[in-house]
């Protein structure tokens, strides 16, 4: 099975795993510790959340601050527009913020979430049947 494992330095690892569990994300015991806590989105989708020093250990490159530049945008599919409503409005109360206004595209709808770090997530739905087709 291919996964990926989306890896987050984060300056309060407490802070954001609480974050993300408010987001519907479950932490995986047996892969964090002090350093680094895994949040579980799907049996494929990982988001490795880590102090700066143990991020560090694993790149020379400065650590991007995040919060004044994006780094990277992080999309994730629910399966209603009330489930990204509610994963939204979850995120908002857990001290995330939304830098964009909601993005309805017809066939998808968007929305941007920022966790406390800059790190910046698009949550989305998207209707196939409304698909625009060649005529």
């Amino acid at each position: 099975m291919k996964q990926i494992f989306i890896n987050l330095a984060v300056e309060d690892i407490q802070r954001s795993m609480d974050f993300y569990t408010a987001l519907g994300f479950e932490n995986n015991p047996q892969f964090s510790d002090e350093t680094g806590k895994c949040m579980v989105w799907s049996d494929s989708i990982f988001v490795m959340l880590l102090s700066h020093e143990k991020f560090s250990s694993f790149t020379k490159k400065p650590i991007a601050d995040t919060k004044s530049n994006i780094a990277g945008l992080f999309a994730l599919s629910v399966d209603s527009v009330e489930e990204m409503n509610k994963m939204m409005e979850s995120g908002l109360q857990a001290g995330g913020s939304e830098p964009e206004e909601i993005r309805d595209y017809g066939f998808m709808q968007q929305r941007t979430l920022e966790d406390f770090d800059g790190h910046t997530w698009e949550i989305f739905f998207m209707d196939m049947s409304k698909f625009p087709t060649e005529s």
